[in-house]
């Protein structure tokens, strides 16, 4: 822990920003996991399997009071197809269609966030390198003794790489959740799709037979 301090302390003050960053990233990746991991916990197959045997059998009240077991977004998004069973096919899509509006950003918020983050990271890293290679540069221009000299060099070459490792380690962290959290969004968007659509094939089917 003691050499991480120091080179911490080697590369003030981008190294602290870039902590910073860091932070913020990690946070923003901690909320995004339990959101996706809390809020997508449904079995998409199983549930809707479970609302077809309740529409075909009529009891549609009983597939509204099944949606509202949890404030999850694939069972209120299928909760409002059900409630406008009665009002018309133009009724069912517009409800499901504003649900799945609504939906959808909140699974998708703050993901982008990690790619500028992981950008921002790189360049702060970059500022501070370039620094650290101005206190070498300038020390073995100004200084004459050779101790002193070897010193600020060595201290200044150490800022500078320090900074380096330090950004690209954070924006490969960034960019792994990233990737990571992309395609978990991705891939539960695309079962709220499919859900929405098999909700409003079964309705729509319901009021034509």
């Amino acid at each position: 822990m003691s050499e991480v301090w120091e080179a911490l302390v080697e590369g003030i003050p981008f190294s602290f920003i870039n902590i910073g960053i860091l932070a913020f990233a990690l946070a923003v990746i901690g909320e995004r996991f339990v959101f996706i991991l809390t809020k997508y916990r449904v079995n998409t197959t199983e549930f809707m399997a479970q609302i077809r045997k309740l529409v075909q059998a009529g009891n549609i009240d009983r597939a509204i009071k099944l949606c509202e077991a949890a404030p999850l977004p694939l069972l209120q998004v299928v909760k409002s197809g059900l409630t406008q069973v009665n009002r018309g096919e133009d009724a069912i899509v517009a409800a499901i269609d504003e649900s799945l509006s609504e939906a959808i950003p909140q699974l998708e918020k703050r993901i982008p966030w990690l790619w500028t983050l992981a950008n921002l990271a790189t360049l702060v890293g970059l500022l501070g390198t370039i620094r650290g290679l101005i206190r070498a540069f300038k020390a073995v221009g100004t200084i004459d003794d050779p101790a002193q000299k070897s010193a600020m060099l060595s201290a200044g070459i150490a800022e500078a790489m320090w900074n380096t490792f330090l950004g690209l380690l954070i924006a490969v962290i960034c960019m792994a959740a990233h990737l990571v959290l992309h395609s978990m969004a991705k891939k539960q968007k695309t079962e709220l799709e499919k859900a929405a659509q098999r909700l409003e094939n079964l309705l729509v089917l319901r009021r034509q037979s």
